[in-house]
């Protein structure tokens, strides 16, 4: 069985091109991916042994590292594959993928031209992000102090390390206060989103979704939407500040390990997860449960 830390498990990741055992998988401490926070991720889930949106994945993955200004020293067919490799190899039905490339150590400092681009790939099992109680009853986030930055700022159409700074402090403070999560506004006031999830409202049997111009444009999001709107629901997306929450009904989050989770609270505003959330947790359980042949 596996024990609480991540640096001592049984099993094997995948890292530059071969299987390593799990304890012996390590990066120096000089890397740069550590000190400059040059590195990109992805998070994936597998479903009875199939990973979701693979290749949407690993070409997002691409797209990070190329906004960060790096090359992938592998092909999006070649990180798919080691990716199903990885699942197959630690015998994995139901759990998390983590593939990351990051710049190494050869070089250290804020340039890093010649350091050498690695990438690997690890899973495990890992079952629901919120408890099962909380995901029926609703999860209660507080308000952040802190904010989604400028588009000029920083590189927020990637998946970069770097930017989950500030999504660790929201939540380590949002627990702190006995919420599950943080709900954080972008540079301008806006709703954005919650620290590792995507938002949606409901009005009216309309469903409202902030527009992904300072954070990502999830490939959860994107999937729950098109389910949405196979349902007949309209989809709103706009700009929506933080006090329109009060008139909304609903609310509900969506993520690689969210899926869809109803929300009961954001900070003073309260909701009652109701029969849309109710559809789009039973529909998006059926599409990822399908051996992927369905593309949402």
């Amino acid at each position: 069985m596996d024990s609480t830390s991540f640096a001592d498990r049984d099993g094997y990741i995948w890292q530059n091109g071969e299987f390593i055992p799990w304890r012996e998988c390590t990066a120096h401490v000089l890397t740069h991916g550590l000190h400059y926070a040059s590195c990109v991720f992805e998070g994936e889930r597998v479903y009875e042994g199939e990973i979701f949106k693979l290749t949407e994945h690993t070409e997002r993955l691409a797209k990070s590292a190329e906004i960060l200004g790096f090359e992938l020293p592998y092909s999006v067919e070649e990180i798919d594959q080691a990716c199903r490799d990885v699942v197959t190899k630690n015998n994995i039905v139901d759990g998390y993928i983590r593939p990351v490339a990051w710049r190494g150590s050869e070089m250290m400092g804020v340039s890093a031209q010649d350091n050498r681009i690695n990438v690997a790939v690890a899973a495990w099992v890992w079952p629901s992000y919120f408890a099962p109680e909380e995901r029926l009853r609703g999860i209660s986030l507080q308000i952040s102090k802190w904010r989604r930055p400028d588009p000029m700022t920083a590189p927020v159409e990637s998946k970069a390390a770097g930017l989950y700074m500030i999504c660790t402090m929201s939540k380590h403070a949002a627990e702190a206060e006995g919420y599950q999560d943080a709900l954080m506004l972008d540079w301008r006031g806006q709703v954005a989103e919650a620290t590792g999830a995507n938002v949606f409202f409901t009005r009216n049997g309309k469903i409202y979704t902030p527009t992904p111009d300072c954070f990502l444009d999830g490939i959860t999001r994107r999937t729950v939407i098109d389910l949405a709107r196979a349902r007949g629901y309209e989809i709103i997306e706009r700009r929506i500040m933080p006090e329109e929450m009060a008139d909304f009904e609903e609310c509900f989050l969506t993520g690689t390990a969210a899926e869809v989770t109803p929300v009961r609270q954001v900070g003073p505003y309260e909701f009652t997860p109701g029969e849309i959330c109710k559809v789009l947790i039973d529909d998006y359980d059926a599409i990822v449960r399908r051996k992927n042949t369905a593309a949402a």
